[in-house]
């Protein structure tokens, strides 16, 4: 069973993740993964310096990702252009890592599942949920970045509400960080007893 972990930045899908790991369940980060795709030297980093040009590496000669970040959130071309080279390696990344999984089920933590229409790839799709409000504050403490960039950020992704229409499973982020993982720890046994149905 493979299940997409999705929401919103600040949402708390990170932390929830943590909870699925300890319990010794394979989370395949697809942040970490597009990271990696475009690491130094890679096909995928000689794809973006070629589209994005040279001044988006930085000094160590990896690429300055906030400069990237800048140029993407501020145009959906360029996002649209990034997407076309990442999400590919991504997804085949992706899939080794499922292949090589031991555990019972596989999460795979990834921020756009209604952007990138990617639905049927998940038996089931869990949505982190929390208000737009708390999701802005805790993006601001997390990421040390302005409110204006991480609202730039939330504009750029689905809807609270559109989010949740592709859901299976909800768990609400609205109050402590131990509530969400006692949620979150109740939803592993869940998922538990659908894998030896």
């Amino acid at each position: 069973m493979i299940v997409g972990l999705t929401g919103g930045i600040g949402s708390g899908k990170s932390a929830a993740a943590c909870v699925f790991k300890n319990e010794g369940i394979n989370v395949i980060d697809a942040d970490n993964l597009a990271k990696e795709v475009v690491a130094k030297d890679t096909p995928g980093f000689i794809k973006v310096v070629e589209y994005f040009g040279s001044e988006i590496i930085a000094e160590d000669g990896s690429l300055d990702r906030a400069k990237l970040r800048k140029e993407v959130f501020g145009s959906n071309e360029k996002r649209i252009a990034l997407e076309s080279i990442t999400h590919p390696l991504v997804r085949e990344k992706m899939s080794e890592k499922i292949l090589a999984s031991q555990s019972p089920y596989s999460i795979i933590e990834v921020p756009l599942i209604f952007e990138t229409k990617s639905m049927s790839s998940y038996d089931r799709i869990l949505v982190i949920d929390c208000e737009s409000k708390l999701q802005l504050e805790r993006a601001i403490l997390r990421d040390n970045n302005s409110g204006d960039v991480i609202q730039k950020i939330i504009n750029s992704q689905c809807s609270r509400e559109e989010r949740l229409s592709i859901a299976n499973d909800v768990i609400s982020n609205n109050d402590s960080l131990k509530n969400l993982q006692m949620r979150s720890l109740a939803m592993h046994h869940f998922y538990l007893g659908l894998t030896k149905q």
